[in-house]
């Protein structure tokens, strides 16, 4: 019996008939925007997931940022300015860079290990879509939810530090002007003569000045320590010497002042009330590429070993065990090895100016104002991180087309 189509219905294989139908994209390996909003939103409905994010993202940083306001508000003669320099580099560098990363790697592993976990993966993939494609959804849809909350965490800080930072330089103990020149500096000693010598901190000996100036620092009387007198001088022993207890002239005890303050000029340059624009600039970029390593990573792993929990685990211990330790440790014939690690090759990263705080590590200046840090060039830093985030997509990716529906 034949089949003849109805006068003027296009044959199947005719390009009328393909007129209208909509190509099929599910074999690609390219995410479509559907896909990354789905992945997106099944991470932002883990309520338990989200909250801890927030807690330790923003929740830290402005529950000790209000208490700081509440306390300098009620009694500021005995609490400091809740903002400042000193501030925010604890919390930059101390909370949101290591805390940002173990967030961040929490998310990583949840999102690469989620679908097997909840017995989804076997309904993805009979949809034909193409497993490449699944995993990398996942990438930009977490992304969007971690890089979002460090970044609303950071201004927060920021502002506080910047707006409720102190009006004057607290330098050991003596409130300093901020930004003097050296010449400045040395004409604000010689009005400060008597305060400069019995706080700031200096040396005399070989690597200082002369000691003959010695007599001059030892009378006069500062009042600030046992028995009235003390006086703050770094040195060998022996070399503070034993003047006459004869009460110096002013001219004298001013030129041993400016001195101190010569000394101590290029530590005074390097302290400042509030960061500088740059630098929150460069701090702010930086914490987010720490966050972002820490979910490839947390990705990659999670998917590798198909499981939330231990993956956590070994995220934790890397950030705040092992990076420390290959950081700072010089084990002879390993010390390549430990330059691959990418929680030293972030350190060395991190921007001029931003001391070294948390377990996480951090250098400032590529690592030249932490002689702890173990030696280690911008390139390779640089090269190592693109390094851990290739491969750990690749593993995961491979894990997730290898798998097993």
């Amino acid at each position: 019996m034949t089949r003849t189509l109805e006068s003027g219905a296009p044959s199947p294989g005719s390009p009328a008939a393909m007129i209208g139908e909509r190509p099929d994209h599910r074999g690609s390996p390219i995410p479509t925007f559907g896909m990354i909003a789905a992945r997106f939103k099944e991470l932002r409905k883990r309520r338990g997931l989200m909250v801890a994010l927030v807690l330790v993202t923003i929740g830290i940083p402005t529950v000790f940022l209000v208490v700081r306001l509440i306390l300098h508000a009620v009694a500021p003669n005995s609490y400091g300015p809740a903002g400042g320099y000193s501030v925010y580099t604890g919390l930059t560098s101390g909370v949101l860079y290591t805390f940002g990363f173990i967030v961040a790697a929490t998310l990583g592993c949840t999102a690469g290990s989620i679908d097997f976990t909840e017995g989804m993966f076997r309904h993805l993939v009979v949809t034909g879509r193409s497993r490449l494609a699944l995993y990398l959804a996942r990438i930009p849809a977490g992304l969007a939810i971690i890089v979002s909350l460090v970044a609303i965490g950071f201004t927060v800080v920021c502002a506080v530090c910047v707006f409720a930072a102190p009006k004057a330089l607290n330098y050991d103990g003596v409130q300093v002007p901020v930004g003097l020149s050296q010449r400045g500096l040395d004409s604000w000693a010689s009005s400060h003569a008597d305060e400069v010598i019995c706080n700031f901190g200096f040396r005399i000996g070989p690597s200082g000045p002369s000691a003959a100036f010695a007599s001059v620092i030892q009378n006069v009387p500062c009042n600030n320590g046992p028995g009235g007198r003390h006086v703050k001088a770094f040195g060998p022993p022996g070399a503070q010497g034993s003047g006459a207890s004869v009460r110096p002239t002013n001219t004298q005890v001013s030129a041993v002042a400016v001195t101190i303050a010569n000394l101590d000029y290029s530590d005074y340059s390097r302290q400042f009330t509030y960061p500088s624009d740059s630098l929150m600039v460069k701090t702010g970029l930086w914490i987010e590429l720490e966050a972002v390593i820490g979910f490839i990573v947390g990705l990659g792993l999670g998917s590798l070993i198909g499981q939330r929990t231990v993956g956590v685990i070994l995220m934790i211990v890397l950030e705040v065990i092992l990076t420390p330790i290959l950081s700072r440790a010089r084990i002879p014939h390993l010390s390549n090895l430990q330059r691959a690690v990418v929680g030293l090759a972030t350190a060395h990263l991190a921007p001029s100016g931003l001391p070294v705080l948390g377990g996480g590590g951090g250098g400032p200046g590529g690592g030249s104002g932490n002689p702890g840090l173990l030696p280690e060039s911008t390139t390779v830093a640089v090269l190592v991180i693109i390094a851990w985030l290739v491969g750990w997509s690749i593993l995961g990716a491979w894990r997730m087309m290898t798998r097993d529906a």
